[in-house]
């Protein structure tokens, strides 16, 4: 008589994140009917136009589980077609305010549609569906919000540029040692890089505005602290905080960090993180919430185009 024994699937029972993509595109308008159209358009500014503006939303959707015995966390057919129905079908092409009840601001419990307040609306809609642990979407490439959960905090990103040159070198070296620590770095003339800066901000979503944060506030926080400064200088001259400080990648996100921590408190945010790309193969990032770094899933980090 032949024995049979089970034999186990490879990675059966076993943890894994998973991603799945998503794009819509759709239109929206910012307007609180209590507001006057001078208060509205100095709120909004050109977000309070008629009749509104759109953009390409591009959702990355996280989940998590056990690997079942054909290898997956989940189907992702019922997966693309759980995002396609609560979310993608009834939202392309659209006009969000109309799209979903919860962004009709003629009741007091509307909400603005927001990138903030959108997200968090989606994960409403596909948490009972789906084992989600993170969401991040993209308004556009510059702008986007991560939601993972929490009653109604969550996450904004603006990203910036600016074009600086640098030169590393410690003063009380030698030209040898100094290239002997960072190398072509230390030359003595120095060399340049098109930085890309993404700014992370955390607070609670607005009830009524759908914001973290007033958005144009905190862009001009950081065009008035960061880029203006920054832009089209040499680090190391024209920059006062970098006559005695090296300014490598970490250097900068770190004093970036330092000069948007209490400006951004001001406007009703927490700084959670600053990103700063040197070249494509080089970035730093600094948290300024030590406390809130497993908040954001490093599979989304990765999973997310850059």
């Amino acid at each position: 008589m032949t024995e049979t024994k089970s034999i186990a699937r490879h990675g059966q029972g076993r943890g894994c994140v998973i991603t799945r993509r998503a794009c819509f595109s759709a239109s929206h308008r910012y307007w609180l009917p209590e507001l006057s159209a001078d208060d509205n358009a100095a709120r909004f500014g050109a977000c309070a136009l008629a009749p509104g503006h759109g953009h390409n939303y591009e959702l990355i959707v996280s989940m998590a589980g056990g690997l079942d015995a054909d290898g997956m966390v989940l189907n992702l057919s019922e997966v693309k077609h759980a995002i396609r129905k609560e979310v993608t079908d009834q939202l392309n092409f659209r006009f969000l305010n109309d799209a979903w009840s919860d962004f009709d601001v003629s009741k007091p419990d509307g909400c603005l549609p927001t990138t903030e307040a959108l997200v968090h609306r989606i994960w409403q809609r596909l948490s009972p569906h789906l084992p989600i642990t993170a969401l991040r979407l993209y308004e556009q490439p510059g702008l986007w919000a991560d939601y993972l959960g929490h009653p109604m905090d969550a996450f904004l990103t603006i990203r910036t540029h600016f074009a600086a040159a640098h030169r590393l070198a410690r003063p009380e070296l030698s030209q040898e040692e100094n290239e002997r620590i960072y190398g072509k770095c230390a030359r003595p003339h120095g060399h340049g890089h098109n930085y890309l800066v993404d700014v992370t901000v955390r607070g609670a979503i607005d009830p009524r505005t759908g914001m973290v944060c007033d958005l144009s506030a905190l862009q001009r926080l950081v065009d008035d602290l960061v880029v203006e400064p920054f832009d089209h200088t040499f680090l190391n001259k024209d920059v006062p905080f970098f006559a005695e400080c090296v300014p490598t990648a970490e250097n900068i996100a770190l004093h970036i960090a330092d000069r948007l921590s209490g400006p951004v408190g001001a406007i009703g945010a927490h700084l959670h993180k600053v990103r700063l790309q040197e070249s494509p193969n080089n970035a730093a990032e600094v948290y300024a919430e030590m406390p809130q770094l497993d908040m954001t899933p490093a599979t989304l980090e990765a999973a997310a185009p850059v």
